[in-house]
């Protein structure tokens, strides 16, 4: 009898392990889909703006403050959470052991509000990109399952949150060692060997679906960049010392900023919005255009050569994408970094006639990323899968770890950290058992 019951409970253990196990599969694929139709999306309502702005050019001080109002005054009355870029929110879900908290954080309901307030927030013009809000939204649906299946271990429930957010970043930019790289180096910070099989499975699973549905695309194209001689390694600490001081300076301008209009944006965020509203039309107007949006367009161009759009634009760029992460709307700052970086090196290139433009701005592009994020290896493998270039991973980690050095120098704490901070102290500023 007794060796009955040990068979029915060995069964009925193998059974919830492999239902586990599906559950945790059918979210990962999840993730993929969404990640494609939220890309899809993202594309198309910066479409829908570029030919509004287009055929009507002076509406963009209209469309733009009253987008960004909108998208404020909804963003704080239904879904608090999907404020911002999303990253801070799955790092503060990661970090605490407060379930409730957890649950503000992360949930059904705050993905779908971060799908549609960052495509409002698209359609009127913002500087933002797509991929950290889908981080957050694959990190939401990884909870969400983690919820249903009530996985009992709390380092189960973070390495879905973990694996989701990964997952979510490799789909987003069909970039899968990069999602690895990332939930490593910048939302664990410290890798629990446990949670390796979960991580990888999951990029696997949502970078499979990607690349079946959308094909296997590279997200910038192929660049064809190299440094053929030891003079043209001037470039490494050209573009590394710029990037970095520029990343730097931004992300200390947004820890502070964001510090110091929490104040005024408790009382008036509306009104705050619309105001960088008016600043990101007037930055949009003196830009031609080229500052709306996630910025992809404009770096793709200049990788290909396709595109020039002038020794300023990483400058307004730059201004347009501060203002827009400070009114807090949903969309973060990737590709925006990406792009500016990109205007970055093409501006150096001249200054290093021995190295190719397209050399100039890779390289331009990760030293610019890191200084934002000071995750230098997720910046070099990011844009090394983007761009299907192998060849210049040595110069693009030198370039990344002076960059995080000279970063450093102006930001003592990393951004995503920063951010992720307000989120944590609500728990010392709320019960236990009072949230949610």
């Amino acid at each position: 009898m007794n060796a009955q019951e040990d068979a029915r409970a060995s069964r009925t253990a193998f059974l919830k392990a492999w239902q586990a196990r599906a559950v945790f599969w059918c979210g990962a694929i999840a993730v993929g889909l969404v990640a494609v139709g939220f890309a899809e999306a993202c594309d198309w309502a910066i479409q829908q703006h570029a030919k509004l702005i287009a055929a009507w050019p002076l509406a963009a001080p209209f469309i733009t403050p009253f987008g960004f109002a909108a998208g404020v005054y909804l963003t704080r009355r239904f879904s608090p959470a999907a404020k911002g870029s999303g990253i801070p929110q799955a790092i503060a879900a990661l970090d605490t052991a407060d379930d409730a908290l957890r649950s503000r954080l992360l949930s059904l309901r705050i993905a779908v509000s971060k799908i549609a307030l960052t495509l409002l927030g698209l359609l009127s013009g913002a500087s933002i990109g797509r991929e950290g809000p889908t981080v957050h939204i694959g990190a939401s649906i990884m909870d969400a399952l983690g919820r249903f299946a009530h996985f009992p271990s709390e380092s189960l429930r973070r390495g879905l949150v973990l694996a989701g957010g990964a997952a979510g970043l490799a789909a987003a930019f069909n970039t899968p060692i990069a999602g690895i790289v990332f939930a490593v180096e910048e939302m664990a910070r410290s890798f629990e060997e446990r949670t390796t099989g979960t991580l990888i499975t999951a990029v696997v699973l949502a970078g499979v679906v990607a690349t079946g549905l959308l094909g296997n695309y590279t997200y910038f194209g192929v660049a064809d960049a190299h440094l053929l001689t030891w003079r043209a390694w001037i470039a490494v600490p050209l573009c590394g010392i710029s990037g970095g001081l520029i990343g730097g300076l931004f992300a200390r301008i947004l820890i502070k900023g964001s510090g110091m209009l929490a104040p005024l944006s408790m009382r008036q965020a509306v009104l705050l919005a619309a105001g960088l509203g008016i600043v990101v039309a007037v930055l949009g107007l003196a830009s031609g255009g080229t500052t709306y949006g996630s910025g992809y367009e404009q770096a793709r161009g200049l990788l290909t050569g396709e595109v020039t759009p002038g020794l300023l634009f990483p400058i307004l760029k730059w201004l347009a994408t501060l203002a827009s992460y400070l009114t807090g709307l949903p969309g973060g700052v990737f590709s925006p970094s990406l792009s500016t970086g990109a205007g970055i090196g093409a501006a150096l290139a001249p200054l290093v006639p021995q190295t190719s433009l397209a050399t100039m701005i890779v390289l331009g592009m990760v030293a610019y990323f890191t200084g934002v994020t000071q995750s230098p290896l997720t910046g070099a493998v990011i844009v090394m899968e983007m761009v299907d270039d192998h060849s210049l991973i040595l110069p693009m980690l030198a370039t990344c770890f002076v960059a995080l050095g000279v970063s450093r120098l102006l930001c003592r704490e990393p951004l995503y950290r920063a951010l992720a901070q307000p989120f944590l102290q609500q728990v010392d500023r709320t019960a236990p058992g009072r949230l949610g």
